[in-house]
């Protein structure tokens, strides 16, 4: 395994081949370790709902989190894009989700997320969250 230097050096050449000509195009970088339970505790999702998510089986999931498997290369690009990115996935995994109402420039999530809560005189309130800014409808 290279060290990191090397890695670099290596980035180094193709660049400087890139500019002399010498090579076309780029060489993309796939990380060899992705934590998919950072990515899924980020987006706060419970593991049926990431793998219903981005289209990965529940055991894929299992598996990847308690390290008796690794995710193949594309499943790592995929990872990859949904942890810098992930509307950028959901957008292209589900258009219609974020379709833009019609004579409107602004795309509208069809999503809302509702929060329980019960107070302390055993009321439950009901918190709904939609996309469109952090708009916060009590109930």
């Amino acid at each position: 395994m290279k060290t990191q230097f090397e890695q670099m050096m290596d980035g180094l050449n193709d660049v400087e081949a890139f500019l002399a000509g010498e090579q076309e195009g780029f060489k993309a970088h796939v990380p060899q370790e992705v934590d998919v339970k950072a990515i899924r505790n980020r987006l706060g999702m419970t593991q049926a709902r990431f793998s219903d998510t981005f289209g990965f089986s529940l055991d894929a999931i299992k598996h990847w989190e308690g390290g008796r498997r690794t995710p193949e290369a594309p499943a790592r690009t995929l990872l990859t894009v949904i942890d810098k990115n992930p509307a950028a996935v959901l957008t292209a995994l589900n258009p219609a989700a974020f379709a833009a109402p019609v004579g409107s420039s602004k795309p509208t999530l069809h999503a809302r997320v509702d929060r329980k809560r019960q107070t302390s005189s055993g009321v439950i309130k009901r918190k709904a969250y939609s996309a469109e800014g952090v708009k916060r409808i009590t109930k």
